[in-house]
């Protein structure tokens, strides 16, 4: 009877061991500091499905799982922050001519969707407000500034935007303060990028600004010390010296590198800096692979999902 006893015992903390193990398990896959691949950013929006730069492309990503998407900007006639790609209307939209030739308004009336696909006809050029109202908080935004020095004081204006936006998401109370990994930001005393910044945490989302103008950067910095800032590097920036990327670590949080110019030494030569790298832009399933294998902290591609 003892034996019995004595086994039973045993079968029932087994089984509450197994119980403790299986919630573990449980636990740690639905965690959200669980370890996980790169963040996927949707470059110009979902723009390898729908017209680039615009709402059904913001959305459509959205609804793809996407962590973050990428637009451009560029200012109106009037001064105002407007999110398209090239300098000029012609490629996208059914009109022609330089973008800062058209106030807001214009630009609102053109077509930009109908290049991609008659479905899209409805589609129109969006203002960076217009995306934030509808985006901020919900998914993070990683905006690229185009030509920067054809757009004086386009970083002021940028700047003043994002401070109002950061303002409603803390009467909100939409956390702003986590990094892509949930830790916080932080600036060190010689006044480095901070290696952390606002970026999407679990049930949050934030903001990232990039250029492949370096000076523009290091101005948004200055104006936005607590918002990541990347540069982009394309083939004519390309290899980067040591000291530039010294250079780079002093103002960047981000180093946001062509695939195709992306190798392990390069990688780990931004990540011993304590800066994360974003591989930019992918449109095929091998690159996406490839850059997975090389630790990539971000993909940005026109294919998120």
């Amino acid at each position: 009877m003892a034996r019995r006893k004595a086994s039973f015992i045993w079968f029932r903390a087994g089984l509450f061991m197994l119980i403790l193990c299986c919630a573990a398990l449980t636990v740690s896959a639905y965690s959200p500091y669980a370890a996980e691949g790169p963040s996927i950013i949707a470059h110009r929006g979902a723009s390898g499905y729908a017209p680039e730069n615009t709402m059904a492309a913001f959305e459509l990503a959205e609804r793809l799982g996407a962590d973050f998407i990428e637009l451009d900007i560029r200012m109106s006639k009037d001064g105002e922050l407007v999110v398209i790609h090239d300098k000029t209307v012609d490629r996208t939209t059914n009109e022609a001519g330089y973008v800062h030739d058209y106030t807001l308004q214009e630009l609102q009336g053109m077509d930009a969707g109908s290049h991609f696909h008659a479905d899209y006809a409805d589609e129109t050029i969006v203002s960076l407000e217009e995306v934030m109202d509808r985006f901020a908080g919900r998914i993070g935004i990683l905006i690229e500034i185009k030509d920067p020095p054809l757009y004086p004081g386009i970083e002021e204006k940028l700047a003043e935007m994002v401070r109002r936006y950061e303002i409603i998401q803390d009467i909100l109370g939409i956390g702003v303060s986590e990094s892509i990994q949930g830790k916080e930001y932080i600036e060190d005393p010689g006044g480095r990028a901070g290696s952390e910044g606002i970026a999407s945490s679990e049930g949050t989302a934030g903001i990232i600004i990039q250029s492949f103008d370096f000076n523009s950067m290091r101005r948004i910095h200055s104006l936005l010390p607590g918002i990541p800032a990347a540069v982009l590097i394309h083939a004519d920036r390309h290899p980067l010296t040591d000291k530039t990327l010294d250079e780079l670590a002093s103002f960047a949080s981000y180093i946001n590198v062509s695939h195709d110019l992306l190798d392990g030494e390069l990688v780990r030569e931004i990540l011993e800096r304590n800066r994360k790298v974003m591989a930019w832009t992918i449109r095929n399933d091998q690159d996406m692979d490839r850059m997975k294998k090389l630790g990539v902290d971000g993909i940005i591609t026109d294919y998120p999902g």
